[in-house]
């Protein structure tokens, strides 16, 4: 099992930025490739960004990238949101989740963090 508890979220005015982390615990972190995603109310959970167990591959849904950067730090067993040019449609809950593989899919994913809210105001 891995447990993974997120935080950072908060309200930021558009055009600003915010920092997500999400910390890990339980089984081996470093061998599990890790995602962002989010949910607005009335909507799917969207893909956000997913990084692999080394950091060295990166995938970004076409509506963040440029703006966010994903990254992780195993000796903190942490992955991070780095979110730049906020957007009040960037407005979400936001969940980190653990894949034993490569996985950009919602389904794919095997643990699931409780969420933080991320407010952009215009």
């Amino acid at each position: 099992q891995v447990q993974l508890v997120e935080s950072g979220g908060g309200l930021v005015q558009a055009g600003g930025s915010l920092r997500l982390s999400c910390a890990a615990s339980g089984r081996t972190f470093s061998t599990y490739a890790r995602g962002w995603f989010r949910q607005a109310p009335g909507e799917e959970r969207e893909f956000v960004a997913a990084i692999s167990w080394s950091g060295g591959n990166t995938y970004y849904a076409d509506s963040v990238k440029g703006r966010f950067t994903i990254s992780r730090d195993n000796a903190k067993n942490t992955v991070y949101l780095q979110m730049n040019s906020l957007k009040p449609e960037d407005t979400a809950v936001y969940y980190c989740a653990a894949s034993e593989s490569w996985a950009t899919k919602k389904d794919e994913y095997d643990f699931w963090g409780q969420g933080t809210q991320v407010t952009v105001s215009s």
